[in-house]
């Protein structure tokens, strides 16, 4: 079982329930996600500050954070944010390249431990290899 931490932004959850379909793909590789769930009030209710202690007790017990290294994620402010979570407590960083994708986000490049194209096996294997 591993324990993920999935980054996105609801603006483009298409993007984010395509990589859950991906990881879905793989009938014998099983993980929890610890990602801020869509119907969490503190979305669209809370502060900044709960959405980001929300974020970070959320990322706590992962093993690896999967970031979306989209041309988006450059102008997330929460990005940043989320970077800096996981990296303060040592966590792996998977960037994944969205299909056919001509830009990506330096940001989330330059940060990750592991950058891989959006395909099931290798993103499995990426956090098979992270989360050791």
């Amino acid at each position: 079982m591993y324990n993920l931490f999935i980054s996105h932004s609801w603006t483009y959850s298409d993007q984010y329930e395509g990589l859950i379909d991906l990881l879905g793909k793989d009938s014998s590789f099983n993980y929890k996600n610890y990602s801020v769930p869509e119907n969490d009030p503190v979305h669209t209710d809370g502060t900044d500050k709960e959405l980001y202690d929300a974020i970070e007790n959320q990322l706590k017990p992962s093993s690896a954070v999967l970031v979306l290294a989209g041309v988006y994620s450059s102008y997330s402010k929460w990005i940043d944010k989320e970077i800096k979570i996981a990296k303060g407590y040592g966590k792996k960083i998977i960037a994944i390249e969205p299909w056919g994708s001509e830009k990506t986000s330096k940001v989330v490049k330059d940060n990750a431990t592991y950058i891989v194209k959006w395909q099931s096996k290798s993103v499995i294997d990426a956090i098979k290899c992270q989360c050791k």
